[in-house]
């Protein structure tokens, strides 16, 4: 395979100075003593402190965290029973229905909460409720839930069929069989879909912006509704801890691939003998 050239890597590198350059300058003047923006002044964690004692911005840290994490939990159970059931179809059907589902995957954030929002607002009227902390729940679960089949779905593929029969041959229920064999098999997958939907959960803006209403903000419809007033060192704060949060959750993901593409599937399982002894 031919190595690319110096031109090529002197390119990848401009792209990728032209991508980060800008966050490496918020996370660098976060830590400015003075409110400007264009000269260093001196180091200071006076922002980071003052962020903290901010009620508004501590009361939409919570809701973000609250939202993240019953939408990464309930989209991961979801998700999972989803690939479970969808794997059991057959392919003529199984295709179909996955597409149908990796809609709001492919879909514009835009149109995605647009189309929500209209949705609450109808069924709101006819039902006598408004938008607020059950819709924000409602619409981070809709786009969470199709990225945990996608990650569910190919430990699945990888899962031996035998295993469960033999399970069941040996004694085990149904529910046993699935707890003991199925769920070990398809772990990974499970973690990595539960890692990816907080991530987009914490990450998303725009769809929360058409669905939380007037009552509720997360964390990213605060910086929002701050950049509209002014630009204040607390958001490069608030933006640094968010851009390293998202980091080391991608970061620990990618981690978890690269570790699970570097087991062989094939590999021999160890025997055990009536000694108690283990062979190979």
């Amino acid at each position: 395979m031919k190595k690319p050239g110096i031109g090529a890597k002197i390119f990848t590198g401009l792209i990728f100075l032209f991508l980060y350059a800008p966050i490496f300058v918020l996370i660098v003047f976060s830590f400015n003593s003075s409110k400007s923006r264009s000269v260093w002044s001196g180091f200071t964690l006076d922002w980071y402190k003052q962020l903290f004692q901010d009620s508004t911005i501590m009361d939409s840290l919570f809701t973000t965290l609250q939202v993240s994490i019953l939408s990464a939990v309930i989209a991961t159970v979801l998700g999972t029973f989803a690939a479970i059931g969808l794997f059991a179809l057959k392919r003529k059907w199984r295709g179909p229905i996955l597409t149908v589902g990796n809609i709001p995957v492919i879909n514009a954030d835009i149109i995605t909460g647009v189309s929500l929002s209209l949705l609450f607002v109808s069924a709101g009227s006819l039902m006598g409720f408004y938008k607020g902390f059950g819709t924000l729940l409602l619409a981070h679960l809709t786009f969470n839930i199709p990225y945990v089949i996608l990650s569910v779905m190919p430990k699945l593929y990888q899962l031996d069929r035998n295993l469960l029969e033999a399970a069941r041959d040996l004694g085990c229920s149904w529910f046993q069989g699935f707890y003991k064999v199925i769920i070990p098999q398809i772990r990974p997958g499970i973690v990595n879909g539960l890692l990816i939907a907080f991530t987009m959960s914490v990450d998303d803006f725009v769809i929360s912006y058409f669905t939380a209403g007037s009552t509720v903000q997360t964390l990213s419809m605060t910086i929002y509704a701050m950049t509209r007033r002014r630009i204040s060192p607390e958001i490069n704060a608030i933006s640094t801890l968010l851009f390293a949060v998202v980091l080391i959750l991608l970061a620990v993901i990618n981690i978890r691939s690269i570790r699970q593409d570097k087991k062989k599937p094939g590999a021999p399982a160890p025997t055990v003998i009536p000694e108690g002894g283990m062979v190979n």
